[in-house]
């Protein structure tokens, strides 16, 4: 006779009506208990997350209950304005993976270092492809200096560079999540680091170095030493929205000069005694770095200001409709 258990797993994989969990050595599929559907978007289970569960084995187990999240990264859904898209829970650090061709773009960087930090994970930028770069290192300084919280590395796969410097992020118990976009390398680079062939990698086109989308949803994958890794679909764009703190976090040094203006309402324009202008003047500040962390302000402000109207417009005619009923 089968015994129907409440357990504990994780979540490897989100699927439209369903979840696999990962217990023990098993993987189980699971539907959510009906009351998950009267809950916000960031209070369903996402990839990563620990999960408590009536296990069946006879038929479908039950999703009970979230257990409490050390990290959460989500961004805004680019097809729903005014939604947050879940990407990965209980992560302990956030690989940025870009490669060093046509791919490299300094802005999407202290965007993925804003939305990381803001879901209390830790950035790492992993510069792949070092091999096919002539200046690896100039990178690694531009890179270094988008924030102090983010550590950067050059890595080859093909050669091996860098790699033992990663190890160190692969204790046991561990889990790693990577963002970054189609060809950046993310996959090769896993293999590399397990010694084989866990994740299928996709070519790259040489006429615009971008890559295909070789993996199409967020999955966790659990490696031999116990480390987990939680894989994403590639991203070109990454939005700010729900992320103030994250982007005060990546661009510190700036917060700090705002502290040093003269007049509390400083808007850094035209007053008297503004630390920003003075530091831009003397070059210690660079201007590009300055327009960009405005711009990611203002992008944040707009977006959630979109987002906090959906959802007035959605009460409203939820009000309306239980008052027609």
């Amino acid at each position: 006779m089968n015994q129907i258990q409440e357990k504990q797993g994780r979540i490897i994989e989100v699927r439209k009506n369903s979840f696999i969990i990962g217990c023990q050595e098993e993987e189980i599929f699971a539907r959510l208990k009906g009351g998950f559907y009267e809950e916000t978007p960031d209070k369903l289970p996402v990839v990563g997350d620990y999960v408590t569960f009536l296990h069946n084995p006879a038929g479908d187990s039950v999703i009970r209950s979230v257990c409490e999240r050390k990290s959460y990264l989500q961004r805004p859904d680019q097809a729903r304005t005014g939604v947050m898209q879940p990407m990965a829970a209980n992560a302990d650090w956030c690989f940025i993976v870009t490669s060093l061709n046509e791919d490299y773009s300094y802005n999407r960087i202290a965007r993925y270092a804003g939305t990381a930090l803001e879901g209390g994970v830790m950035p790492v930028v992993i510069l792949t492809k070092a091999d096919l770069c002539e200046d690896a290192e100039r990178y690694v300084r531009e890179a270094r200096g988008i924030s102090d919280k983010v550590r950067v590395h050059a890595v080859s796969a093909l050669t091996g560079r860098g790699l033992k410097k990663l190890e160190p992020y692969f204790a046991p118990g561990t889990t790693i999540c990577l963002l970054g976009s189609s060809g950046a390398g993310k996959s090769t680079l896993i293999n590399a680091l397990a010694g084989e062939e866990i994740m299928k990698t996709g070519a790259v086109r040489k006429s615009d170095a971008k890559g295909r989308h070789t993996t199409t949803h967020r999955q966790l994958i659990r490696l031999a030493n116990g480390v987990c890794i939680i894989d994403t679909p590639g991203m070109r764009e990454i939005g700010m929205a729900k992320a103030e703190s994250g982007i005060d976090d990546t661009f510190s040094d700036i917060l700090e000069l705002e502290s040093q203006c003269r007049f509390g309402n400083c808007r850094h324009e035209t007053e008297p005694g503004c630390a920003v202008k003075a530091a831009i003047a003397d070059g210690s500040l660079p201007k590009e770095r300055w327009l960009l962390y405005r711009s990611l302000k203002e992008e944040n402000r707009n977006n959630y200001a979109k987002m906090k109207d959906v959802s007035r417009r959605i009460k409203a005619m939820k009000k309306e409709r239980e008052r027609m009923e």
